[in-house]
C-alpha cells in the first residue's frame, strides 16, 4: 500500500459506497464523509471504518482524499471553500487528492495549479461502468496527472477498478470520460431516432434492434440500453439523464475551449439537455428515448 494508509472518502452515494468499501476491505484506514451524515455512518458501521462531519478533520487525518461528487463545482468547494475548514487548508504537504467525479477538465487543471503551492498533488480519475461494476471492482478508470503522483496512487485505484488507463496529464482523465460519454450519448440518440423512423414506416422495433445488434450499427446503446431497458420498458440502466447531459455538455464545451470544430457534440448536447429539461434530470437516461418517441 506504499506510504498511503489513511484515506478520506467524500461522497458515499451509489457509486462511492462500494468503491470505498473495497478500500476498507483492502486494509486501508478509511474515513467517510457525506452531506447526508447517516450514509457515512451506515458505511462506517458496515466496514469498521471511521466517519466525520468535518472536512477539516478529514483533511488533518488523511494521506489521500478521494472525491466522488456530482461535478467539479462541489469538488472545488470541498477543497477550497467549505466553511468548516476547507480540505486544502488542513491536508499535509505531500498528500494527494483523487477526483473520481465527472468534471470540467479545464477547471481540473486550474484546481491543480491552486493546490500545487501547498504541495498537494491532484489526480483526476473518473470511472466508467456504473454501480454494477463499482460493486465488483471492475470499473474502467481513466487517470490523468503528474507521473509521480499517478504512480503513488495507482495501487489505491487498482482496488476499485479492473482496467486502469493512464491517459495523460492532469485533466485528461476528465476529458476522456466526457468524450466517452459523448459517444455513448450520440449512439443512444441515433439508435432512438432510427427506431422511431423505422416504427413509423412499419418496422417492428424489436426486430430492428436484433438486426442492428448483429450488423454494423451495433453499439452499447443498441445492445444494452435499447434492447434491455427501452424496449423492455424497465428503464433501469442506473445512469441518470442529468448526469449524461452534464457529461455531454462538458465534451461540447471542451471542443469550444480548444477551438475544435465539433457540430455533432453541440447538437447531441442540446438534444439530451432538451429531454432532461422536459422529463427531469433524476430519471434514468434511457427514458429519453420514450420522450423523443413522443411518449414522455
Amino acid at each position: 500500500m506504499s506510504d498511503i494508509e489513511h484515506i478520506g472518502f467524500i461522497g458515499i452515494g451509489n457509486m462511492g459506497t462500494p468503491m470505498a468499501g473495497h478500500l476498507a476491505r483492502a486494509g486501508y484506514d478509511v474515513t467517510a464523509y457525506d452531506l447526508t451524515p447517516d450514509r457515512a455512518r451506515r458505511f462506517a458501521d458496515a466496514h469498521s471504518a471511521r466517519t466525520t462531519e468535518s472536512l477539516a478533520e478529514l483533511g488533518r487525518n488523511a494521506d489521500l482524499v478521494i472525491t466522488m461528487l456530482p461535478s467539479g463545482r462541489e469538488v472545488r468547494h470541498a477543497l477550497l471553500e467549505a466553511q468548516d475548514g476547507a480540505l486544502a487548508a488542513n491536508l499535509r504537504p505531500g498528500s494527494f487528492v483523487i477526483d473520481m467525479s465527472s468534471a470540467d477538465p479545464v477547471g481540473t487543471r486550474k484546481l491543480g495549479e491552486e493546490l500545487a503551492p501547498r504541495r498537494i498533488a491532484l489526480v483526476d480519475a473518473p470511472v466508467s461502468g456504473g454501480v454494477v461494476r463499482a460493486k465488483d471492482a471492475s470499473l474502467a478508470i481513466m487517470i490523468g496527472g503528474d507521473v509521480a503522483a499517478v504512480a503513488a496512487v495507482k495501487p489505491v485505484l487498482a482496488r476499485m477498478g479492473g482496467k486502469l488507463f493512464e491517459v495523460g496529464s492532469l485533466g485528461c482523465g476528465h476529458a476522456m470520460k466526457a468524450l466517452n460519454n459523448f459517444l455513448a450519448g450520440t449512439s443512444f440518440a441515433a439508435a432512438s431516432e432510427a427506431v422511431r423512423v423505422g416504427r413509423q414506416f412499419g418496422l417492428d422495433p424489436a426486430v430492428m434492434i436484433d438486426v442492428i445488434n448483429v450488423s454494423t450499427g451495433r453499439s452499447f446503446a443498441s445492445d444494452v440500453v435499447m434492447k434491455q431497458h427501452v424496449l423492455s420498458g424497465t428503464f433501469a440502466t442506473g445512469f441518470a439523464l442529468g448526469l449524461l447531459a452534464k457529461d455531454v455538455r462538458i465534451a461540447a464545451d471542451l471542443a469550444n475551449q480548444v477551438g475544435a470544430d465539433a457540430p455533432i457534440g453541440a447538437l447531441v448536447s442540446d438534444l439530451i439537455a432538451g429531454a432532461r429539461d422536459a422529463i427531469g434530470g433524476d430519471v434514468d437516461h434511457s427514458r429519453a428515448a420514450e420522450y423523443w418517441n413522443g411518449k414522455g
